[in-house]
């Protein structure tokens, strides 16, 4: 007979945590379990972060990026002053290095603008080695709003505070099935099933895979990108005052190599962008032929590749090469060499991939019965996880409100 709960969240990353804090925080009682496979939460995407407390930049007006991350920042600066998280709001400056980069960096400050961003100041480029005296570029936007954190205390936090409220956080338990039992889900695990009510899908790199599992009709798959950072010698730390951005290639997801203060000390500079060949490798050597299987039998996969090839291309020597990483940290700070940058940490981006051979940009989230699926959440997703969180809890509820009604299985 499984053990049964109101709730079961798959994947303890922030994400899934945040929501688990979400859920206990409106109904108190409500009997609540995260399941995470490895053996410690925040192992992955959480636990491999930069530590960037986003702005909201970036993102379209309008969409749950934009929406959540203006939102999510507030409420993760409020729980860290709570709870005497460290964190620190140290700027960024976004930079211009060529004319052809100018007319994106008037769309970023228009952006910031529409998505409620304060004390947004475009930069000559002077003004922009006032801040940062050691960066080059031509014109560029301070963002004073941004900030640093650690991540996976973060995430931590989260998970003391379901537990004190009721919740359970299992470990090494590893979910290999979903079967559907009347108005329930039995959920088969490594440790045995546990049958709920309401299961939210936190995945993140394996998210597609449970959504499988809940037989979704979903046109996307995860598709993993590594991205490896060196880190700043010592001496070389005063190179950045803040975080220091170039200005994004607006066909691709990511924000180009930069560099960034950790709140624990140092500077991290990068990262790349490159195809991974495992869904949790984080060494170049990493590979798993499932892994890449999956993936490259998928419709939209060739589509994208043919699309981006040059973009791969690149990307590929900069992890191959110090020296082209190099070349491109110097468009930013032409002051670095080879011998400032020792090797670094990287992670892995559980990025979705459309049938239609389009990387999904925004927040993407899909349901089944009885079943949440979070199918794309990239950065700023850290950032924005109370938020999300809440978005998950209050999409639940105006679907179907009785999922989330303290029955008989409450403690």
């Amino acid at each position: 007979m499984p053990s049964r709960v109101n709730v079961a969240i798959i994947g303890g990353g922030i994400v899934g945590l945040a929501t688990g804090l979400e859920i206990l925080g409106r109904f108190p009682g409500m009997s609540l379990a995260v399941l995470e496979k490895e053996s410690e939460v925040a192992a992955h995407q959480t636990g491999h972060n930069s530590g960037v407390i986003h702005s909201g930049i970036y993102y379209r007006p309008g969409s749950l990026k934009a929406r959540l991350c203006t939102e999510g920042v507030n409420a993760l600066l409020r729980f860290c002053e709570e709870h005497a998280i460290p964190y620190e709001i140290c700027g960024k400056v976004i930079v211009a290095t060529s004319l052809n980069e100018s007319a994106q960096l008037d769309e970023l400050y228009r952006r910031g603008i529409a998505n409620g961003l304060k004390g947004l100041r475009m930069l000559t480029g002077d003004q922009i080695r006032e801040l940062e005296p050691h960066a080059s570029g031509i014109r560029g936007i301070h963002v004073p709003g941004t900030g640093i954190v650690d991540y996976r205390t973060v995430a931590k936090k989260y998970a003391e505070l379901i537990e004190l409220r009721g919740g359970a956080i299992h470990v090494s338990r590893e979910v290999t099935a979903l079967q559907p039992s009347g108005n329930n889900t039995v959920i088969e695990t490594t440790q045995g099933p546990i049958e709920a009510r309401l299961v939210v899908n936190c995945a993140g790199l394996q998210s597609d895979r449970v959504s499988h599992m809940a037989n979704a009709k979903l046109d996307l798959t995860i598709v993993p990108f590594r991205g490896e950072y060196y880190e700043l010698a010592p001496d070389k730390h005063h190179y950045v005052r803040s975080l220091l951005y170039p200005v994004p290639d607006p066909r691709f997801p990511f924000l180009g190599v930069h560099f960034t203060k950790r709140i624990s000390g140092g500077v991290e500079a990068g990262p790349n962008a490159v195809l991974a060949l495992k869904r949790e490798g984080y060494a170049k050597a990493s590979f798993n032929v499932y892994d890449v299987w999956e993936y490259a039998t998928f419709p939209g996969f060739w589509v994208m590749a043919a699309k981006y090839w040059n973009v791969s291309v690149d990307e590929y020597y900069r992890s191959l090469s110090k020296a082209a990483f190099v070349r491109s940290l110097q468009r930013l700070v032409p002051e670095i060499t080879a011998d400032d940058l020792m090797p670094g940490g990287s992670g892995v981006r559980a990025q979705a991939l459309g049938i239609n051979g389009k990387l999904i940009d925004d927040f993407h989230f899909a349901h089944t019965k009885g079943v949440v699926h979070v199918c794309n959440v990239p950065s700023p997703a850290a950032t924005a996880a109370l938020a999300i969180a809440k978005h998950i809890v209050e999409t639940i509820l105006q679907r179907e409100e009785d999922l989330l009604t303290v029955g008989s299985w409450a403690k």
